[in-house]
């Protein structure tokens, strides 16, 4: 299948996200998200409710629970951006404390499947989006957190984001939850 989106150049995401945006594989951000959502979804789906209750690999880090609800607020997040910047929204979008959102949360005290469901419906609903597009809207800037963004950059940053918290999730996480 060709390319929808094309891989975004430096300049099209936050320089911060560099290193998130290279662990993207291809140049069609639909179909890394796409096949990332199966990712996330096989990964807490196999994770069982009472052994990660709570458990944090450090002090001050977040739960599992809380990472997955993390993803989501960001994901909304970004998709609200990106439609901003596809329809042409010259307005500055300002950032956001992801501590300040994942305390103002009670994703701990959520079921787990109603967060993997949560992530899902998501997921599809900024995959949905993301296909309606024309091609010059992947092309489209705008100023996001001060920094210069185009749609395609703000996806593959959002597919980054989400690979750097699955391989701290596997190096940290997996390796360290207490065995039953």
């Amino acid at each position: 299948m060709e390319s929808i989106t094309g891989r975004p150049l430096p300049g099209e995401y936050a320089a911060y996200a560099e290193e998130d945006v290279a662990r993207v594989e291809g140049d069609d951000a639909v179909a890394a998200l796409a096949r990332q959502q199966e990712e996330v979804e096989a990964l807490f789906g196999a994770l069982d409710e009472t052994s990660i209750a709570g458990f944090r690999y450090a002090p001050g880090k977040w739960t599992l629970k809380e990472i997955l609800g993390h993803l989501i607020d960001d994901e909304r997040i970004f998709a609200y951006r990106m439609l901003c910047v596809a329809r042409g929204d010259a307005r500055p979008l300002p950032g956001f404390d992801e501590n300040d959102y994942v305390a103002g949360a009670n994703f701990e005290e959520r079921p787990l499947r109603a967060l993997i469901d949560e992530y899902g419906l998501t997921r599809r609903a900024t995959i949905a989006f993301l296909r309606s597009l024309a091609a010059e809207a992947w092309l489209r800037r705008g100023n996001v957190n001060g920094y210069a963004a185009s749609v395609r950059g703000l996806a593959f940053h959002v597919a980054g984001h989400e690979l750097h918290h699955l391989a701290t999730i596997r190096e940290r996480y997996l390796q360290s939850l207490p065995q039953k």
